[in-house]
């Protein structure tokens, strides 16, 4: 079993959905049936694993059957629990592609070398990836758009993302 930092976040329990035990699944991935592809699939702690069976497409999400979950109360339980896989099960990205798990927590630096924070988070709401930077050199947090221009490079093995942001940001 691998250790809950090599893990990432693929989707989330959104209820039940019938009687039996089915859920609704909320899928994060760019194929949201693909993650049917990455079990077994574990709570954000690790104490919970399940294999997952998709039963049919639903509004906003797909419905699915996990293991050891029989009836409509053990599925509505597990509303609001967010699933996990094992990174090696999930696809290499190409170069330019990062999980949001890889960039949490990496230093930012500014173009000149001084640190300014951490990554904090990512955000996506439909207009593209952000991230959120905090960190005792910012006045208050950041939240700058993670595009080529802003973020000239990302250094995973570093653990150092460089940042030329707008100067109305800076």
């Amino acid at each position: 079993m691998s250790d809950a930092a090599d893990r990432i976040c693929v989707g989330a329990i959104a209820g039940a959905f019938g009687v039996q035990g089915e859920v609704r699944l909320k899928s994060f991935c760019a194929e949201p049936a693909a993650i049917a592809d990455y079990g077994p699939l574990y709570t954000e702690d690790g104490s919970r694993s399940f294999k997952l069976r998709l039963t049919r497409p639903l509004a906003g999400g797909l419905g699915a059957r996990l293991s050891g979950v029989a009836t409509k109360e053990e599925a509505d339980a597990l509303k609001g629990v967010h699933l996990y896989a094992d990174k090696s099960c999930l696809p290499k990205l190409p170069d330019d592609e990062f999980y949001y798990a890889d960039l949490v927590g990496l230093t930012v630096q500014d173009t000149g070398g001084a640190v300014l924070g951490r990554v904090r988070a990512v955000h996506n709401h439909g207009a593209g990836d952000f991230l959120e930077i905090s960190g005792p050199g910012l006045k208050q947090g950041l939240l700058l758009p993670f595009t080529q221009a802003n973020v000239p490079t990302v250094d995973l093995a570093a653990g150092i993302l460089v940042v030329d942001p707008p100067e109305e940001q800076a």
